[in-house]
């Protein structure tokens, strides 16, 4: 049995960041930067007005209160220039150019008839030079990184790109995961099962989990269990994919025989793994491309642990996140837990915290069996126990690992 350990730094080793493409600025988000942005224009590219008022010459305010005549009026977005004389104002909306020779802006509510629009506005408080102005080149300067490499795109990643003018980036795109499913028992959901017949729950639960962790994600479903066939339905996702999952086919004379077939394509390796659930499970690097493959239960929640702890991390490494794992924490256990001997859990259970301590608590949840799938549904973290813990009662802190967070 391999220890937990040993198959993520196997998995984790296959990480591959695809190649760079250029895409619309609008598409970048949560996709990692690929070149060097540099602003070929400062911004703002002019110095502007950051508040409705009159900009004028700071020296003219001085002693208040001072009544300046109007000689204009600037709108956002007016090319038409103006140059202030000394001991004038010109009336400003935010973000307006300022006039040549201003040097600060008047809030309205610093003028006595300055809302009225007249000729002549009476300037209450006297404000510094630069005051109520964003000047030219304060945010970003021409020649500076406006987005390094190695940078997740975010929403203010992408501000900044369309506020120096980049319609498009190059970024290494989100990795390409498929999810395919194998047994004679599964039935789409479009199909009513019959006799001895299960909805393909798996491949839905793990394209939404897929596509959670950041991967563009092709939902194959269900494939032929028959070994050719099902090697010719894997290998041909082998060519449109970093990463490829296939549920249902580990366990039993009908995973030994997918699993050989599988074999023609790479060394495809399944055993057991020191982790429950989702012990029985394969891992290989399959195709000219030696493409990330897994095999995982046909059990809905072993197969959802499994994604979670080894399939998750692969992807958040391909895309680029320093720390690829879930943020862990400490709780208190509200019931007690048992594990598996020599085997790390992964135990679900329902995150709290003590509105009065702020200490966090944790309910576990479905402890009587694995195949429990509602109780995942409910769960909001799964609760890590070593391998060589067998019982854990209640009141003792526990390791918890977040899940995805809901509401």
């Amino acid at each position: 049995m391999k220890s937990l350990e040993e198959q993520l730094g196997r998995v984790l080793d296959a990480a591959v960041r695809p190649a760079p493409v250029r895409v619309a600025i609008s598409e970048a988000q949560g996709m990692l930067c690929a070149e060097e942005v540099v602003a070929q224009r400062s911004l703002p590219g002019f110095d502007q007005a950051a508040i409705d008022g009159y900009a004028v010459r700071s020296v003219d305010i001085t002693e208040v209160p001072v009544t300046l005549p109007v000689v204009g009026e600037i709108a956002a977005g007016s090319r038409q220039p103006l140059r202030l004389q000394p001991g004038q104002a010109v009336r400003v909306a935010t973000g307006s150019a300022l006039p040549a020779l201003a040097d600060a802006v008047v809030p309205l509510e610093h003028t006595e008839n300055g809302v009225s629009r007249t000729a002549r506005v009476t300037v209450a408080c006297s404000v510094p030079s630069k005051a109520y102005v964003r000047r030219a080149g304060e945010d970003v300067q021409t020649g500076d990184v406006a987005v390094r490499p190695g940078m997740v795109i975010g929403a203010a990643q992408v501000g900044l790109l369309a506020a120096v003018g980049r319609a498009k980036v190059r970024v290494h795109p989100r990795p390409r995961l498929s999810v395919l499913s194998v047994g004679e028992e599964l039935v789409d959901i479009e199909r009513t099962p019959g006799a001895g017949q299960i909805y393909d729950l798996n491949s839905y639960a793990l394209t939404a989990a897929a596509r959670d962790a950041g991967a563009e994600v092709h939902r194959v479903g269900i494939v032929s269990g028959e070994p050719s066939r099902f090697r010719e339905a894997v290998e041909g996702r082998l060519l449109l994919s970093e990463i490829v999952v296939v549920t249902g086919a580990v366990g039993g004379e009908t995973g030994e025989q997918l699993c050989a077939a599988l074999g023609e394509l790479g060394p495809m390796d399944v055993g057991r793994v020191a982790m429950h659930p989702g012990s029985v499970q394969g891992f290989g690097r399959l195709g000219p491309d030696a493409v990330a493959t897994f095999l995982l239960p046909s059990n809905p929640i072993s197969a959802l642990v499994v994604f979670e702890v080894l399939v998750r991390p692969l992807i958040r490494l391909a895309l680029g996140k320093r720390n690829p794992h879930r943020r862990t924490i400490t709780a208190r256990l509200l019931s007690p837990v048992t594990s598996v001997a020599g085997r790390r859990g992964f135990l679900r259970g329902q995150l709290l915290r003590d509105p009065d301590t702020g200490e966090y608590l944790v309910q576990p949840l479905g402890t009587s069996g694995a195949h429990l799938l509602a109780s995942l549904a409910e769960a909001n973290c799964l609760i890590l126990i070593d391998p060589d813990t067998v019982e854990v009662p209640v009141g003792e802190q526990v390791a918890v690992s977040f899940l995805a967070q809901r509401g």
